[in-house]
């Protein structure tokens, strides 16, 4: 279901409305306060986010966690390094390629984040308190479509090197 006609135009463009610009604002406002919330338990914010995505299978190498989380790939060794040596990621190298290491949540991770998971549900159902469901499963749904839409684009690293 395409828009009648180009969302924006250039006469009439204003950055307060660009979708950029409120992505980013969400993400600024998001991150310290996210941050925050795991600060008593000794854990950062992108600990978190990388736990997670190794837990619900978003990404299972070190490459996807650099993808997932935009970090450059030494930053996210460092990163998954620290989460393995608390006992909450583990490391087992492919039997079908010996080149690829893949990352798995241990039970101990798993505990962590059944415990921490009630701080990050908490925060956004507080944020979220003037939202019905409905609109919350439209937001839910049309940020997947522009996350789709947007991975559905050229590679920006392969475009930039042609």
């Amino acid at each position: 279901m395409a828009v009648a006609g180009p969302p924006y135009d250039v006469e009439t463009f204003e950055s307060r409305r660009s979708l950029g610009y409120l992505v980013k604002r969400v993400f600024n406002q998001t991150s310290p306060r996210a941050e925050a919330l795991f600060a008593d338990a000794d854990f950062t914010f992108t600990q978190w986010i990388v736990l997670m995505a190794v837990r619900d299978g978003i990404a299972n190498t070190a490459a996807e966690v650099a993808r997932h989380i935009g970090h450059d790939p030494g930053a996210t060794t460092r990163l998954i390094d620290q989460l393995e040596e608390r006992g909450l990621l583990e490391r087992r190298r492919s039997s079908e390629d010996r080149r690829v290491v893949h990352l798995s949540i241990t039970p101990a991770g798993k505990s962590v984040a059944k415990r921490l998971l009630p701080r990050i549900v908490d925060f956004w159902n507080a944020t979220l308190k003037d939202f019905s469901r409905e609109d919350f499963a439209q937001l839910v749904s049309l940020l997947t479509r522009l996350l789709a839409a947007l991975e559905s684009q050229p590679d920006i690293e392969k475009a930039r090197t042609k």
